[in-house]
């Protein structure tokens, strides 16, 4: 059941992924620039509490260089299409189906 789970929320996200990579690729072509939304860009037009709420929960916990070096390069400034792309192959790979053994029993 929780596999199941795994392979339906990583499924989710990449399709979620694709979704935001059409919604870029076509507003580059109205706009014609490039436009890349970022994570922290499309979370603050979503719910902007919960990110100005994330930095001091982060900086408490974890400590100052955690967000000026971990969370704001590595996540916040990445295109949300590729992020919701690894999340979701992660997701699904963690999901995924044991190969069944060949010429060994299972005990």
């Amino acid at each position: 059941m929780i596999r199941f789970v795994l392979r339906f929320l990583g499924l989710l996200a990449l399709a979620l992924g694709f979704i935001f990579l059409v919604y870029d690729g076509t507003k580059s072509i109205a706009d014609q620039t490039v436009y890349i939304s970022s994570v922290e860009s499309t979370w603050s037009n979503i719910h902007q509490s919960s990110l100005t709420s994330l930095q001091p929960e982060v900086e408490r916990r974890a400590g100052a260089w955690a967000w000026e070096g971990l969370v704001k390069p590595y996540f916040l400034d990445q295109p949300v299409s590729l992020v919701l792309a690894v999340i979701g192959a992660i997701l699904i790979l963690l999901g995924r189906k044991k190969k069944p053994l060949i010429g060994y029993a299972r005990d």
